[in-house]
């Protein structure tokens, strides 16, 4: 039997239900692991293992009414608010900021009865598909330390991955939780913006960030980033962005009626040969459920590639230069470079914005007008998979991939904001992970949970060998 540190959240609850285990048992399963795992990977920034009894006692000892995440230990990015613990971006500009108050999703999560463990390592301000910054240091991979894990969510996957945490929550512009999910092995899901409440977060999901971002759940199973979805979406009505959608509940037989495209590149950055045997792996496992899958590349998506760097690096450092002015010294050089790219343009000016934001709505709606005919679609999620910490280019194919390049295939769909959950399928040559990314329409996000759960049962999370 699997060490429950390794076994679903899902799996998890039915032993705390079934009192086969307590949540102070569990907790001390957890503390273990962190204790043993966690100096050499980094993932968690803010851990206290009585704080964790703590809680885990308190549950035990409730006569309340359970909430549907009763006991479960979990994790959380360090970009999103957290009263009482280190929630600091990763960067010395916030060291030691320790908010009062809990982000409207982990009040959720409070609320549903889950143990908080601690608060994990991201990059500066979030602006990396690396994990590491001056203030922690830098996350490693548990499937190889010599490996990132990705950005920004990469703590939280990394945690995830390596039974540190049950499950938990990362952030996501433009693949942060997806990229990490892919390079760890585990699964993730970026909602339809406003689907989690996105109050709390730091930097706050306002301006194009407002489409562009989405806290999302992680864990090892789509089942278990489903149970998290369902505990913690729904409108919170001081959030603009959160609309007043109830969960739904499609059937298998209803969205066995929907067709799926899938492509393997888009024709202008290759991916590794290993990438694209997942991605027909995942089409042909909806094919054995009766599923009509058929190749299809959507058009548009260069244009939307450019408009989402244009909102992410040239708005994303106007927003985010504010927050660090007279503190320059004190930035890390992940952040630096991110700064450095967004520089080699001029500043934007006011009507360079208005047409990108209007051209953004043109091209969003010929997507979506593209996905009326296959409203879901299979692609990767990376070009390549988890990297070694300093590469930055890599030879796919015999052409060179760029490192911004490499992630295009989860950038588009923040442009789209659209839903798009990431599955481990595939392997490398290595033995690295490689997932798969399943999209849907926006506000769709209960269908693309269900068919990612579908190939989730065919190939499923493995354990790295250190955990």
């Amino acid at each position: 039997m699997k060490p429950v540190t390794l076994q679903s959240a899902g799996e998890l609850l039915v032993l705390l239900r079934s009192n086969k285990i307590s949540s102070l048992e569990l907790a001390e399963e957890h503390i273990r692991q962190i204790v043993r795992l966690n100096p050499q990977i980094n993932a968690l920034v803010d851990f206290d293992a009585e704080r964790v009894r703590e809680q885990a006692l308190a549950s035990d000892r409730s006569t309340s009414p359970k909430g549907p995440l009763a006991g479960l230990p979990v994790t959380v990015k360090s970009s999103i608010a957290t009263a009482g613990y280190l929630c600091e971006i990763g960067s010395l500009v916030n060291r030691g900021n320790i908010p009062r108050e809990d982000a409207t999703v982990v009040a959720r999560l409070r609320q549903a009865g889950a143990i908080i463990l601690g608060t994990t390592n991201c990059p500066e301000y979030l602006m990396a598909y690396v994990t590491e910054n001056l203030l922690h240091g830098r996350t490693n991979n548990p499937w190889n330390l010599d490996c990132t894990p990705g950005g920004s969510s990469g703590g939280e996957s990394a945690a995830i991955a390596a039974g540190m945490s049950a499950g938990g929550l990362g952030s996501d512009s433009g693949g942060s939780v997806r990229v990490p999910a892919h390079f760890t092995g585990i699964c993730s899901l970026k909602p339809t913006p406003g689907r989690i409440p996105g109050e709390g977060h730091m930097p706050s999901c306002i301006g194009p960030f407002s489409f562009l971002g989405a806290i999302g759940p992680m864990a090892r199973t789509i089942d278990d980033a489903t149970l998290l979805f369902n505990a913690l979406s729904g409108q919170d009505p001081g959030d603009p962005v959160s609309p007043p959608i109830a969960l739904r509940t499609p059937s298998f037989d209803q969205i066995k009626q929907l067709r799926i495209g899938y492509f393997e590149d888009d024709d202008l950055k290759p991916v590794t040969p290993e990438t694209r045997q997942a991605v027909h792996g995942a089409a042909e496992a909806l094919r054995k459920q009766g599923f009509d899958v058929r190749p299809f590349r959507p058009r548009g998506l260069e244009q939307a590639r450019k408009l989402w760097e244009l909102f992410f690096v040239r708005c994303g450092a106007m927003f985010e230069e504010l927050l660090v002015r007279g503190h320059e010294e004190n930035l890390s050089p992940v952040f630096q470079d991110f700064l450095a790219r967004a520089h080699a343009s001029p500043p934007l000016t006011a009507g360079e914005l208005l047409n990108a934001w209007a051209e953004s709505d043109i091209i969003r709606g010929k997507l979506l007008a593209q996905m009326q005919e296959l409203p879901l679609l299979l692609c990767p999620v990376c070009a390549v998979p988890a990297f070694r910490h300093g590469e930055r280019s890599w030879v796919v194919d015999g052409q060179q991939v760029e490192y911004l390049d490499a992630m295009r295939y989860s950038q588009w769909f923040n442009l789209l904001a659209a839903p798009a959950a990431v599955v481990p399928v595939g392997r490398s040559p290595e033995g690295l992970p490689i997932g798969v990314q399943v999209i849907g329409r926006p506000w769709e996000d209960e269908i693309v949970l269900k068919v990612a759960s579908i190939i989730d049962r065919e190939f499923g999370y493995i354990s790295p060998p250190m955990s």
